[in-house]
C-alpha cells in the first residue's frame, strides 16, 4: 500500500513539475546550442590589441620617474604606456583598483574625456565614423558588475555594415566592449534566455541568483523523477511488452520516454550543474590571501626601465611594468605576436626562475609549506582553456594548507594565473566539467565535443518538446462533470 502511494506521488510530482518546467528545459537546450557558436559579447585582450593604435614613441617625452608615478609604490600595482586617442598616456593602477591617466608628452593628468574626445577615440579604435553617441547607465550587454567602475558608459554606434557598437568608460575613455548586430541577434536566442539574463533582473545580482536557483531547482526534481519513472516503465531483455516493445507508451509518450531515458544522465548532470553555476549557499566560494599578502608576494613596482630603448617595438600597443614574486618586469603587447615579457633594464627575455618564485610563495601563504611542484607542458583537468590558446608552460605549486591549495604560476614572470583549493577543484567537476564538457580530450578534439553536445542536446530537446505537447494535452483535458 505504501509503495502504491509513493508511486502515485512520484507520478504526480513529475507530471505537474514537468508541466511547469518543460518550456524552460526546451529553452535551455536550444539556447545552449546557440551559445556553442556565439558567446556573450566581450572585448578580449587580442581584440583590444588588434584595434588599438601603435604607441607614438616620438611623442613620449616623460617617464614614470619624471612624473613621480612610482611614489607610494607599495600601493602601485601596474604602470602602462598606451595611446589615449591620438596621445600617448601613462596609466597608473593601484591595488585599490583606482586608475589615473597622465599625458606622456607633458605629464599633465587627464581629466574625464569630453564628448568630442570620446567620439575621436571610438572612431580611431574602429576605423569608422561614429553615427550616434549617448551616455547610458547600462544595457543588455553591459549589465555585468565588471563595468561598474566606468559608469556611466558612452555608447557609440558606428557607420558601416554589421551594426557595430562600442562602449567606452566615461572616466578614462577606454574602449570596454564591442558588439555587432550579429552577436546581439544570436545572444537574444542564446546567452540571454539561457542565463535568465534580462537587464531588469541581472542588474540586481542577488535577485538574479535567487531566480536562477528557484527556477533550476524544480527542474532537477522533474528530471530525477522522470528518470525514476522511465526506469520503472522500461522492460529490457525477455520481459518486454507485446510485439517486443521496451516501452508501454505510444506516440508522443514513447518519444518522451525512450529518448528521455537515453539522455537521462546527461540531462540531470546538465541541469544540476547549471543550478550550481550561481553557487547556491556559496558552497564553493573560497577566501584567497589578504591584500597585504598579495602585495608582499608581488613586491614593489619600479619605474626604472630603459624606456627610450623600448621605442624599437614599433608595433607595441601597450607596454606595462608590474611585479610578481618580488621582481618587476615589462610586458610588451602587440598584434600578431605573443606578449613579450622582459627585464626592465636589459630588455632581455625573462627566463624560468623557480627558486625565486617558491621563496615568494611563502609571502603569499606564510602559514603553509610547499608539498610539491610540477611544470605543466600541456593542459589537464585543472589547467585548461576552452575558448582559446592555453598559457604554457605553467608551474603548479601544491601547498599543504588546510584548503589544499594549488597555484598555477607563470614560471618566467611569477604571475599567479589561477588559484584552486579543494572547493575550487570540486566545483571544476560538478559545474564546469559537467556543464561545458571541457574534458582535455574534448578540448583537443573540438569537432568531437560539438558532436557529443549536439547529440545529447537533441535528446534533451526531444524530451522537452514532447513534454510540452503532453503537458498541453493534459491541461486541455476536460474533467468529467460530477454527477
Amino acid at each position: 500500500m505504501a509503495g502504491q502511494v509513493f508511486k502515485r506521488w512520484l507520478y504526480l510530482t513529475h507530471r505537474w513539475i514537468g508541466i511547469v518546467t518543460c518550456l524552460l528545459f526546451a529553452m535551455w537546450f536550444a539556447s545552449g546550442l546557440v551559445m556553442l557558436y556565439v558567446p556573450y559579447p566581450s572585448l578580449d585582450r587580442s581584440e583590444w590589441v588588434q584595434h588599438q593604435r601603435p604607441i607614438d614613441w616620438a611623442a613620449v617625452e616623460t617617464t614614470p620617474e619624471d612624473l613621480a608615478l612610482v611614489e607610494g609604490s607599495s600601493a602601485l600595482r601596474k604602470l602602462s604606456l598606451e595611446m589615449r586617442g591620438d596621445r600617448p598616456a601613462w596609466r597608473r593602477l593601484g591595488w585599490d583598483g583606482e586608475e589615473a591617466f597622465y599625458s606622456a608628452l607633458d605629464g599633465r593628468p587627464f581629466s574625464a574625456p569630453s564628448e568630442s574626445e570620446i567620439r575621436g577615440i571610438a572612431a580611431m579604435f574602429a576605423g569608422l565614423p561614429v553615427t550616434r553617441l549617448e551616455t547610458i547607465r547600462n544595457d543588455q550587454w553591459t549589465v555585468s558588475g565588471r563595468y561598474d567602475a566606468h559608469r556611466p558608459l558612452w555608447k557609440a554606434d558606428l557607420a558601416g555594415e554589421g551594426g557595430r557598437t562600442l562602449y567606452l568608460s566615461s572616466k578614462t575613455g577606454e574602449v570596454l566592449l564591442e558588439t555587432t548586430g550579429r552577436e546581439r541577434f544570436w545572444n537574444w536566442l542564446g546567452s540571454v534566455p539561457h542565463w535568465i539574463y534580462p537587464t531588469v533582473l541581472r542588474q540586481d545580482n542577488e535577485a538574479w541568483r535567487q531566480v536562477v536557483m528557484w527556477l533550476a531547482g524544480p527542474c532537477i526534481i522533474a528530471a530525477v523523477t522522470g528518470i525514476w519513472i522511465g526506469l520503472l516503465r522500461v522492460r529490457l531483455g525477455k520481459r518486454r511488452f507485446k510485439d517486443g516493445q521496451i516501452s508501454p507508451y505510444k506516440g508522443w509518450m514513447w518519444w518522451h520516454h525512450i529518448p528521455g531515458l537515453a539522455g537521462s544522465l546527461f540531462l540531470v548532470l546538465w541541469v544540476f550543474s547549471g543550478w550550481l553555476s550561481v553557487d547556491p549557499g556559496r558552497l564553493f566560494t573560497s577566501k584567497g590571501p589578504e591584500l597585504a599578502q598579495r602585495q608582499s608576494y608581488a613586491g614593489l613596482v619600479s619605474g626604472a626601465a630603459d624606456w627610450p630603448a623600448l621605442s624599437k617595438f614599433t608595433d607595441a600597443r601597450r607596454v606595462s611594468i608590474t611585479s610578481a614574486a618580488g621582481r618587476a618586469y615589462l610586458r610588451v603587447e602587440a598584434p600578431a605576436t605573443a606578449d613579450r615579457d622582459l627585464d626592465p633594464v636589459t630588455l632581455a627575455p625573462l627566463g624560468r626562475d623557480d627558486p625565486r618564485i617558491l621563496k615568494a610563495v611563502h609571502e603569499l601563504y606564510p602559514a603553509s609549506t610547499i608539498a610539491g611542484t610540477e611544470l605543466l607542458e600541456r593542459g589537464d583537468l585543472y589547467w585548461f582553456n576552452t575558448d582559446g590558446p592555453l598559457a604554457l608552460p605553467v608551474l603548479r605549486v601544491i601547498l599543504d594548507d588546510r584548503a589544499a591549495t594549488w597555484l598555477h604560476i607563470d614560471p618566467a614572470t611569477g604571475e599567479v594565473l589561477s588559484t584552486l583549493d579543494t572547493r575550487g577543484r570540486t566545483y571544476r567537476w560538478v559545474y564546469t566539467l559537467f556543464h561545458r564538457w571541457d574534458f582535455p580530450v574534448l578540448i583537443e578534439h573540438r569537432a568531437g565535443r560539438h558532436v557529443l553536445i549536439w547529440f545529447f542536446s537533441l535528446l534533451g530537446l526531444i524530451t522537452s518538446v514532447t513534454a510540452v505537447k503532453i503537458g498541453w494535452d493534459r491541461l486541455r483535458r476536460k474533467r468529467p462533470k460530477p454527477r
